[in-house]
């Protein structure tokens, strides 16, 4: 069906066609507003791909149906995370490209492009950083993916291409214990940016996690919270989702003080309930009250996650396992804290050559003993 003018509305388009959908069901489709019959003829088009799947269709109709199938299997903001990167790094590079004539040369002149970009933040111009580049270039990689396993492409294009930039950072940003210190000292006029700043730095939480703590989830007698929820800000609204992954549902123990301060500060808070949040508001605050303390106490800034960061340290520098330190931080696995703090450890060849020798000279003097 051809599309048409808008009775409605001067100078626009309608496209307005019948299709089969998934059910065999014959149904009318009807979208208006275009501003040419082009753009609604177009639209129609890529509407009817999207139908078939049909690989000839543009990456940009092709992202559509992938983060329609994701929907239901990630976290609402791990979603939003990928609506974003689309949107502002792939599409408007991609989007027009039939998804199935897009090759290795293209993904790397791609690559090129986004490594020597730079962006505005405030006054200050600057380059996506390795670790940012290694995120895009998977979401790219993940959609090919995507389609070649349901969707019959032939091959990966960003396999050939190889990738960019680098999973981990060269260099972690974290504080020491006087640093903190140095820094909380600087907050203490505020009792809730205190607190919230005295449980990540010593429990190791994640923000959201921080956020979504509610009374219920705090054990003052026997010393320890339990996380099972995380926070974030979606659309306006607040939205309370299970942690990041299963080893996320835990329980950290609490140093005495922490619960002594604690204690003090849900009092201060006037009928607090069970189901209340102890911290009533977003991580854009306490990005507010970072920049704050570190502008008054001269302290490095850094990210609020690398407060998270900032506690493995702090276990690391007091001889902790990389086991525990993985319980505590919520890891999927060991591996995990291992490949992203194992630089922070000491290395202690010559300490283990110490105790080898000191084991033999023991095991010598032994010897010479019964001999005599």
């Amino acid at each position: 069906m051809p599309a048409n003018k808008d009775p409605d509305r001067r100078g626009k388009w309608i496209a307005q066609f019948y299709f089969t959908d998934w059910t065999g069901k014959r149904t009318k489709k009807k979208k208006r507003g275009f501003d040419t019959k082009k753009a609604a003829a177009e639209w129609e088009r890529d509407f009817l791909k999207q139908q078939t799947a049909d690989i000839n269709m543009k990456l940009s109709a092709f992202v559509d149906i992938y983060l329609d199938d994701m929907k239901p299997r990630l976290r609402g903001s791990t979603l939003d995370g990928k609506h974003f990167l689309f949107d502002k790094l792939i599409i408007p590079y991609f989007g027009e490209r039939p998804l199935c004539a897009i090759s290795a040369a293209d993904v790397r002149q791609w690559q090129a492009t986004l490594m020597n970009a730079e962006y505005q933040q405030g006054k200050e111009t600057k380059k996506y950083s390795p670790t940012y580049l290694k995120t895009v270039n998977n979401q790219l990689t993940a959609l090919f993916n995507y389609a070649v396993r349901f969707y019959g492409l032939r091959e990966n294009p960003c396999h050939k291409a190889g990738s960019m930039g680098k999973k981990n950072a060269e260099e972690m940003q974290f504080w020491t214990l006087d640093e903190y210190q140095e820094f909380r000292e600087a907050v203490k006029d505020k009792p809730r940016s205190f607190m919230a700043f005295q449980m990540l730095y010593y429990s190791g939480m994640r923000i959201g996690e921080l956020m979504a703590l509610t009374v219920a989830d705090i054990d003052l007698e026997v010393h320890t919270v339990n996380i099972s929820k995380t926070y974030s800000r979606r659309n306006g609204e607040d939205v309370v989702t299970p942690p990041k992954t299963p080893k996320s549902n835990r329980i950290i123990a609490l140093p005495p003080f922490i619960c002594d301060e604690l204690r003090v500060y849900m009092a201060s808070a006037y009928g607090l309930k069970d189901s209340d949040r102890i911290f009533p508001f977003t991580k854009y605050f306490l990005e507010h009250e970072m920049k704050r303390g570190c502008k008054i106490s001269g302290v490095t800034k850094i990210r609020l996650h690398d407060l998270r960061h900032s506690h493995a340290s702090l276990l690391i520098e007091q001889g902790f396992s990389p086991l525990l330190i993985a319980d505590r931080l919520g890891h999927e696995n060991v591996e995990t804290t291992l490949n992203t703090y194992s630089h922070l450890w000491p290395h202690k060849q010559e300490e283990v050559a110490d105790r080898l020798q000191q084991l033999e000279d023991t095991l010598a003097g032994s010897k010479t003993v019964l001999k005599n």
